[in-house]
């Protein structure tokens, strides 16, 4: 009998937690190390979502451990209103990493945290109320946040908040505008902005974006969007607010996936990736909107608001990415893991698309390559298919697309360990199609 097969255990699960999305995997997590997690079993299952996307530097990484530790010992929480040697080294740090400018920091908890106070920021600084992101975007659960999500969780909760707008997000494998047979994303974004305009009430204060929508598949912004959005956030007044959540500290080959068009927002998010597992997140900007909003009272006072141990387990993070060249590597590892799933696309007809940068790639699959009708059924089949074999994979499934794996294994990732994932997941499109007939 398998030691996942507990009754009580599941017993417990089903009366006493409440379900927040999804399902549970019929199994009990135990341990994780590296790339791996382990059941109750003791079978080792490849972790190519780095958790909830966030274990930068794998499961476990000793010198994190080491910290948290410490800090659990020594200094982990204080009054909102104390000011620790960690928090400080944190915010000098991320300031002299980020894209010029953003040199003033708020260490907080969650993604959602985070851009929460951005979007308050925002409005605060421009003393404006509304808010445009992308149809395909996750910022968050929380208000403001939420508001902003347009990929899911929008129906059964009430209004969100007044001056909520949403253009499509830059889609080249399904595009809505061409010219010439090309895919047009001005000409899309021109018309976008235009009917932003016609519905707005003269309030626009921000526009909050990811620079690779990962919630929403893996869309990645074309060369050259993200400068034309900025020019629409200058023309109308607005703020942009980039949410690297997922793109940041290194991720994507580069320390920030923004650094690649040269674009620095107005306020950046940072989280997932920052605390490398552990809950941290920040908000960075410029010195000139945090004095005015700091002056016309800027209010985000909450209870885990620069709290020590996370903050050194940030500067922790900040320091392994840099010594161990985890940005280069995420360049080069990438690039391995993109080339072994062409190859896979050259090989199944069901993979219509594989896109994303560095460690943060999506893998698109379709029932006719043709007309690139989606197969929902088919990414379920092959996501069950490859935990079986061991390999965690998470697929997005939302209107209008095709399943899309999204894969973004840890930095620390060997090529080993790629070559395994790529094997496992020929394994299972191989037995799913067979099965299929």
């Amino acid at each position: 009998m398998s030691r996942n097969d507990d009754p009580l255990f599941w017993q417990n699960a089903r009366r006493h937690l409440v379900r927040y999305g999804g399902r549970f995997e019929p199994m009990i997590i135990e341990r994780a190390h590296g790339s791996f997690v382990y059941d109750a079993d003791g079978r080792a299952i490849l972790d190519f979502t780095s958790g909830q996307m966030s274990a930068l530097l794998g499961h476990g990484h000793p010198e994190i451990a080491e910290v948290v530790a410490e800090h659990a010992q020594r200094l982990d929480h204080l009054f909102s209103g104390m000011l620790s040697r960690p928090v400080v080294e944190l915010a000098t740090k991320l300031a002299g990493v980020a894209p010029a400018g953003l040199e003033r920091a708020l260490l907080l908890t969650t993604g959602a945290e985070s851009n929460e106070a951005a979007l308050r920021l925002a409005k605060l600084y421009t003393g404006r109320h509304e808010v445009v992101g992308f149809a395909q975007s996750w910022h968050g659960m929380t208000g403001g946040a939420a508001s902003a999500t347009y990929s899911a969780g929008r129906r059964g909760y009430g209004p969100a908040a007044v001056g909520s707008f949403a253009i499509p997000a830059p889609y080249p494998y399904r595009p809505r505008f061409e010219r010439g047979g090309v895919y047009d994303w001005q000409a899309e974004l021109d018309y976008a902005f235009d009917l932003v305009d016609r519905q707005s009430c003269g309030s626009l204060a921000a526009f909050i974006a990811e620079p690779i929508l990962s919630s929403g598949g893996i869309l990645e912004l074309p060369p050259g969007y993200l400068a034309a959005l900025k020019a629409k956030c200058v023309e109308r007044g607005m703020l942009l607010i980039l949410d690297e959540a997922q793109t940041g500290v290194g991720r994507t080959g580069l320390m920030f996936a923004c650094q690649r068009d040269g674009v620095t927002p107005d306020i950046m998010t940072l989280s997932k990736t920052l605390g490398a597992g552990l809950p941290l997140a920040a908000v960075l900007t410029t010195a000139e909107i945090e004095q005015t909003c700091h002056e016309r009272g800027f209010l985000f006072y909450t209870t885990h608001v620069s709290d020590p141990l996370p903050a050194a387990v940030g500067a922790k993070v900040l320091d392994i990415v840099a010594r161990d060249h985890l940005v280069e590597r995420a360049s080069t590892a990438g690039a391995r893991l993109q080339a072994g799933l062409q190859a896979l696309q050259r090989d199944f007809e069901c993979i219509g698309d594989v896109r994303g940068r560095g460690l943060l790639l999506g893998l698109e699959l379709v029932k006719d390559r043709a007309t690139r009708e989606a197969a929902p059924e088919l990414g379920a089949a092959i996501t069950r298919e490859c935990m079986t074999l061991g390999l965690s994979m998470n697929i997005v499934q939302l209107p209008g697309m095709g399943g899309v794996f999204r894969i973004a294994p840890p930095l620390t990732v060997s090529d080993t360990e790629i070559d395994l994932g790529l094997d496992l997941l020929r394994q299972a499109i191989t037995r799913v199609l067979a099965k299929a007939g």
